[in-house]
């Protein structure tokens, strides 16, 4: 692999007596002098915490591999996992505050973001050992980024509240004060997310405009280099970067600009920026390739994650690629230096749209390898019976169907249909919908495998274009959002702007509990609904796929539909991966070569975000996860760091 960031990152530690010795400060408050040094651990020496024990990235190294080389878990103990320590984090406060929360981990001290702070904790028992409080706002949600210190100066965490980048001491949780003003810089834009930091860099994204990528300096925060394109506000969705340290080349995906997701009109951005993986120089900020996966986007198809990178052998020769998982339902698979497709990626024609006005693009970049990675198109015979779910469920998509006035798909990038003023009711149902696809949690690789793994969801969107209705007084005035000004919107089977393609399964009494249950709300074609797929690296073949989540509500025996995800997994030396992300509650482990489910375990709340596995002082592994539900039916103050480990 062309990547050392696990070495590079580490922190430095002193060794007294054979003991690993943390400077650590039992700290309320960042004004407060720290406590004595406690000692940690003993047996296990610094390089292999370094090396093996930490996870110091939000994706544990820059080429966002989020492998482990740890063993001590592997495919036989692994169904012995216990629970051994649980941290209460707070109030998330929105329903997607734990999408992407991921703690780092270093030389057995975890850190993590909560509701109002950032603290450290004993990675063996959760202890608190600091806490930093904000007087006001939050912590975002995504993560932190950790700098080891150079000579005398001390290592760092990283984290964004607001449009404020900050710094504290890793040792104490005091703000540095050499860093900005007081320990903290303004920022141009919004990022909840993690800093990615490279050498004495720190890069951000954009969630706000103006959009692009900056960096700043470790140190001071002083502005390095910034990257934007010029013709439009391109914003930088997912929570981190990949970076090939080797090359000093950054990675970063952008979404599409526009008042709207669903109506571009004559904007044809098919040589733009938008929806595209961009390598950048990482010290310079200089465009090095694009590759644009979506010509004109009208789906709302953004990529959601940062590409994973690895290094194989293909016929005899090592061949540099990245796999940039999408919500398109596929899998694209660049040599990361040039940025030409590995396995082919064929300009395919697609269906146009009949919006007035709107100028869809003729073609789509549709990947050869691997086959769609989720749910790409939906036929007749393809939606769901009650022999699937229940009779009332398939009862209940008849009814979509029917009241939608029919519903067209004519495979992939199928566009959605112009209903005029008056007309009859008629609609497209588009697969990968809103929220199907790959999502945030991206991929994992087993680089001695030469495995990538992702969660897909396979999950539609209903829906149709309309004229907009919005006050004719507020765009003649130049008031009211851009939006509000086009001419055209898209709506939904009921009205809704994002309507899925599934229904309850419940009874037609709409004031019932049961119709308002997030949790029945089931796709309407047949499952599986999310699925866990593997893919080889050296070929582009999919290795093998399994259902992702099951379906309390339904029999037994037909329980087993996957769900809804919306995290990623990770993988370890000890032949497994681990993944949370699907809404029905579970963590679960599996054998990376067959697919096979080796361990599940229950969580209070859905864990919608990428686990973590480390060594504990003791030189124990433990694999932990944020629960933190998202969904409606879920309470969201219970939301917690769970750590296990075995007996």
């Amino acid at each position: 692999m062309s990547t050392h960031g696990p070495a590079q990152l580490a922190g430095r530690h002193s060794v007294r007596g054979g003991a690993l010795l943390f400077a650590i400060g039992l700290v309320a408050a960042c004004d407060e002098p720290p406590a004595p040094l406690p000692q940690v651990g003993g047996a296990v020496a610094v390089a292999e915490f370094a090396v093996l024990g930490d996870w110091p990235n939000y994706n544990r190294d820059l080429a966002g591999t989020r492998h482990s080389p740890l063993t001590q878990v592997d495919t036989i103990n692994v169904s012995d996992l216990r629970p051994v320590w649980t941290y209460a984090l707070g109030r998330a406060g929105t329903s997607q505050a734990d999408a992407g929360l991921t703690p780092l981990v270093v030389g057995g001290v975890l850190y993590a973001s909560a509701a109002d702070r950032v603290v450290a904790l004993r990675a063996d028992t959760g202890e608190e050992l600091w806490r930093y409080s904000l007087e006001q706002g939050a912590p975002a949600h995504r993560g932190l980024a950790y700098w080891p210190g150079k000579g005398a100066e001390p290592s760092r965490l990283f984290f964004i509240a607001g449009r404020r980048l900050m710094a504290l001491e890793a040792s104490s949780g005091r703000r540095i004060v050499a860093f900005g003003a007081e320990g903290a810089i303004e920022l141009p834009v919004s990022y909840d997310a993690a800093p990615t930091r490279f050498e004495n860099l720190l890069i951000i994204g954009s969630h706000s405009p103006p959009g692009g990528v900056r960096a700043f300096d470790v140190r001071s925060g002083a502005p390095v280099w910034e990257f934007a394109a010029p013709e439009s506000p391109l914003l930088h969705w997912p929570f981190a970067f990949t970076i090939d340290i080797d090359r000093a080349l950054l990675y970063a995906v952008f979404d599409s600009p526009g008042a709207d997701d669903y109506f571009r009109g004559s904007e044809m951005a098919s040589d733009g920026l938008d929806d595209s993986i961009v390598a950048l120089e990482a010290r310079s900020g200089a465009q090095r390739w694009h590759f644009q996966t979506v010509h004109h986007d009208i789906w709302n198809y953004d990529l959601p994650a940062p590409p994973g990178l690895l290094d194989v052998s293909i016929d005899g020769a090592v061949v540099p690629l990245l796999a940039q998982a999408s919500k398109t339902g596929y899998l694209y698979i660049l040599n990361r230096v040039t940025g030409e497709p590995v396995f082919g990626i064929a300009e395919t024609p697609v269906p146009q749209s009949d919006v007035p006005g709107e100028q869809t693009s003729a073609t789509q970049p549709i990947p050869q390898k691997p086959e769609p990675i989720a749910r790409v198109s939906v036929g007749a015979d393809d939606f769901v019976a009650a022999t699937d779910t229940t009779a009332a469920h398939a009862a209940r998509c008849r009814q979509l169907r029917e009241r939608s006035g029919g519903l067209r798909n004519q495979g992939p990038f199928t566009p959605y249909r112009y209903r005029a003023p008056g007309a009859q009711p008629r609609s497209s149902v588009v697969f990968p919908g809103v929220a199907g696809g790959a999502s945030f949690g991206g991929t994992a690789a087993d680089p001695t495998l030469g495995l990538i793994f992702v969660a897909t969801t396979s999950d539609g969107s209903v829906g149709w274009i309309e004229q907009n209705v919005a006050d004719p007084t507020a765009a003649q005035t130049g008031e009211g959002s851009r939006r509000e000004q086009l001419p055209y919107r898209r709506a939904g089977a009921v009205g809704e702007p994002l309507a899925r393609f599934a229904a309850s399964e419940a009874a037609a009494d709409a004031d019932s509990d049961e119709a308002h249950d997030h949790a029945l709300n089931w796709p309407c074609q047949k499952p599986p609904w999310g699925e866990l797929v593997a893919v080889t690296a050296r070929t582009g073949d999919i290795v093998w796929r399994v259902p992702l989540g099951i379906t309390e509500q339904l029999p037994e025996e037909r329980q087993r539909t996957g769900r809804p995800n919306r995290g990623g997994p990770i993988t370890t030396a000890g032949g497994l991966v681990f993944i949370g992300a699907s809404d029905d509650r579970r963590f679960r482990a599996f054998d990376s070569r067959s697919g096979d489910e080796l361990w599940v375990t229950e969580l209070p709340q859905s864990a919608h975000s990428v686990p973590v596995t480390y060594l504990g002082g003791n030189g124990k592994q433990y694999v932990a996860i944020v629960a933190a539900g998202a969904d409606a039916a879920q309470s969201l103050d219970s939301q917690s760091i769970i750590a296990y480990a075995l007996p």
